[in-house]
């Protein structure tokens, strides 16, 4: 019988209090926003919004519990703003929407940085080891967002971007699931021989953990030849969109198959109509009723993009809707 997991992708909107406080800390020019030195006030004030968001999760009962990255003023291209090997210059379109981070330039070699122990130390105080989850960009990812003018091919930006994640992951432990966001294979698809690389570059994420590991792309559906070259790496369960498309993500696992494990991005992570527990069990029913494979070990439930997009009260709605969703699926499968 599938086990169903209550989760959340990350990248938090802030609480209302928490923005305006911070507004005012840190100023509004794009110098002001996070780059790993802020002051001890600073971090103070997003220790405290941490705290209220990772509250709230453990109170609606999600099942896996993140930190959030409230601090990701340039959403998944933080672990490169924070680097002192990277220049961030210009303003750049995040994707195809409305938000804009920091051109991260690479100038150095790239090494771990320690940011992300510090944001996990008082997260790990909070919240048990088996229902912590790490989120980080995947490294094709991570790579697309940057600009490179130290390393001079793709194969070695992946290679070092990649460097840089195990070592960022190789400074925690104990937690139970590394989710992966890695939108970017899907919206600029790696190249033929590329798509090895990238494979390669997540296996060596999974050897540098114990925990489960997920990787979930989003805003349509991946390549076939890039999702055959995901099902070789070593990962426990691979995430579809079933907000944006739904045919071609159901096609990719009816005609290719799956890991045992499934991330189902079914609560949209963008826009703020609040989906019913109810409406969110009926999608789980009509993926699965589609697929040719009779069980999953497991099946995460949660948000099809970042949530960062959404008023604080409406994410909050979300995580609650998610949490009764996954809930009402163990049920009905019972």
């Amino acid at each position: 019988m599938t086990r169903y997991i209550s989760t959340q992708t990350g990248l938090a909107p802030l609480p209302d209090r928490a923005k305006a406080d911070l507004s005012d800390l840190k100023g509004h020019q794009k110098h002001d926003l996070v780059d790993g030195t802020e002051g001890p006030e600073i971090r103070d004030r997003y220790d405290d919004a941490r705290a209220d968001v990772v509250d709230h999760q453990l109170a609606v009962g999600l099942d896996r519990v993140t930190e959030a990255q409230l601090r990701w003023d340039d959403m998944l291209a933080h672990p490169l703003a924070v680097s002192d090997a990277v220049e961030t210059r210009g303003i750049v379109r995040y994707y195809d929407n409305n938000n804009f981070y920091r051109e991260p330039v690479i100038t150095g070699e790239l090494s771990a940085t320690g940011d992300l122990a510090t944001e996990f130390a008082p997260f790990a105080d909070a919240v048990e080891p088996e229902a912590r989850q790490v989120v980080l960009p995947g490294p094709y990812t991570l790579a697309e967002l940057a600009t490179d003018e130290y390393y001079g091919d793709d194969a070695s930006l992946l290679s070092g971007v990649t460097d840089l994640l195990v070592g960022e992951l190789e400074s925690i432990e104990s937690f139970a699931t590394l989710l992966l966001l890695d939108p970017s294979l899907v919206t600029d698809p790696p190249s033929d021989g590329h798509d090895e690389r990238v494979s390669d570059a997540i296996d060596r994420l999974a050897a540098a953990t114990d925990a489960d590991v997920v990787v979930h792309s989003y805003w349509g559906a991946l390549e076939e030849k890039v999702y055959a070259h995901l099902l070789d790496a070593d990962v426990d369960a691979v995430g579809f969109d079933f907000v944006t498309e739904r045919d071609d993500n159901l096609y990719l696992v009816q005609e290719y198959g799956c890991t045992d494990d499934i991330y189902l991005g079914l609560v949209d992570g963008q826009n703020t109509l609040l989906e019913e527990p109810e409406a969110v069990r009926d999608r789980v029913d009509w993926v699965f009723d589609r697929l040719p494979v009779s069980d999953f070990e497991t099946a995460y439930l949660g948000p099809n993009t970042e949530t960062f997009y959404l008023p604080y009260e409406t994410y909050e709605a979300k995580l609650e809707t998610v949490s009764e969703a996954a809930s009402l699926a163990e049920v009905r499968a019972a």
